[in-house]
């Protein structure tokens, strides 16, 4: 989690358990809209990242909301194609993944 000067919230990120092998799922990455683009979501990211690779994982996939692929493209993910999203049934979401090694 990460918080304001006012101890506030202003964001949060959470990693799960990937049915793939050595391969870490980050669960949520939330920005407080008022602390987008203000490097709030970048230091999440970047804390997953780290914390996936304490973990031992080799790879973090990443099911993007549409309106944030490009946030995650910005920040070295790459996309490898489409997953059922875990929100809304019968849409479909980008997928993305960062090598870990």
């Amino acid at each position: 989690m990460a918080t304001g000067a006012d101890g506030s919230i202003a964001g949060i990120v959470a990693l799960g358990p990937s049915r793939e092998p050595d391969t870490i799922d980050l669960d949520k990455l939330f920005v407080e809209p008022r602390r987008i683009r203000t490097g709030v979501g970048r230091a999440l990211l970047a804390h997953a990242i780290d914390e996936a690779r304490r973990r031992g994982g080799k790879r973090l996939t990443i099911l993007a909301d549409p309106y944030a692929a490009g946030f995650y493209e910005r920040n070295g993910a790459r996309l490898i194609g489409e997953a059922p999203s875990d929100a809304i049934p019968g849409r479909s979401v980008p997928l993305y993944e960062v090598k870990l090694d």
